[in-house]
């Protein structure tokens, strides 16, 4: 971050668009991994021809628990990605709930609905 950004209170509303395209492309890639995860475990349970014998079956359950685990994940992300598109629409995207200081670009481009800043996490971890 250069100087003149420390003094900033809330990212510009070009930068606030630039966020929002990478939210939503996150936001697509999320909706479309869980169709996919979803539909998984839709066909495994109605195939049938999956059910030969005990252990496969044993298999089969321990994959579905996985699937609806990484499911229930991405449910997890697209609503947090869902919120930080509203607070990019109310223009407080990227200020941190625990110290009000604008969240480094780096952190929002790697976690896009991040609601700490490092030092904020960091302060987090150490309680």
């Amino acid at each position: 971050m250069s100087h003149s950004d420390s003094n900033k209170t809330r990212y510009s509303d070009e930068e606030l668009a630039e966020f929002g395209k990478l939210i939503n492309d996150k936001l697509a890639k999320a909706k479309d991994q869980l169709d996919f995860y979803l539909k998984q475990v839709h066909e495994s349970t109605t195939n049938t021809n999956n059910r030969v014998n005990g252990v496969e079956e044993g298999i089969q359950s321990a994959e579905n628990e996985r699937l609806v685990d990484l499911a229930g994940r991405q449910k997890k992300l697209i609503h947090h990605l869902e919120n930080a598109n509203l607070r990019i629409q109310n223009k407080v995207y990227g200020i941190c709930r625990e110290t009000g200081d604008l969240i480094s670009k780096a952190r929002l481009e790697a976690v896009p609905h991040a609601t700490l800043s490092i030092k904020a996490k960091q302060m987090q971890v150490k309680k």
